[in-house]
């Protein structure tokens, strides 16, 4: 095998081409791509993770986060570790409560004269006079003993 030396172990070998050699080394100046966020700023992406229809995955692609961070971030949001900067308009919809419509209310009839009302049964006959509304109470009552 070229190029290829044994490490003293059997059956293994590393890859290089002189003795001492480790391989390539290349220095990346920068940022190291952590992101150092404020604390208005985590609360900011945290309530905007909240709104009605967002997707926690969406939002940390969307701000270079990770789920993980933003439920992080939620989480103490609603513990008030985090708070949102007073001077940031509010991002949530105002509350808006509607009044239950009054239910409806059947209109009574309006109160008549008494009726005179006569029933016979097996030969007997009753005479009375009722209100309307206590009609079919009677003729109920009339049909029950029956």
């Amino acid at each position: 095998m070229v190029g290829m030396e044994a490490d003293g172990k059997m059956g293994v070998h590393l890859d290089v081409s002189t003795p001492g050699y480790a391989g390539r080394l290349e220095v990346v100046e920068g940022p190291t791509g952590r992101r150092v966020r404020s604390a208005s700023e985590k609360a900011r992406i945290a309530a905007e993770s909240l709104m009605p229809g967002a997707q926690v995955s969406a939002i940390a692609r969307k701000h270079g986060a990770t789920r993980w961070q933003i439920y992080d971030w939620r989480l103490r949001l609603r513990l008030g570790e985090l708070v949102l900067p007073e001077s940031q308009e509010p991002l949530f919809a105002p509350l808006l409560v509607e009044e239950a419509p009054l239910p409806r209310v059947t209109p009574k009839p309006p109160k008549s004269a008494p009726a005179k009302v006569e029933i016979a049964i097996n030969g007997m006959v009753i005479r009375t006079t009722v209100e309307v509304e206590q009609l079919a109470q009677v003729i109920r009552a009339v049909r029950a003993s029956r």
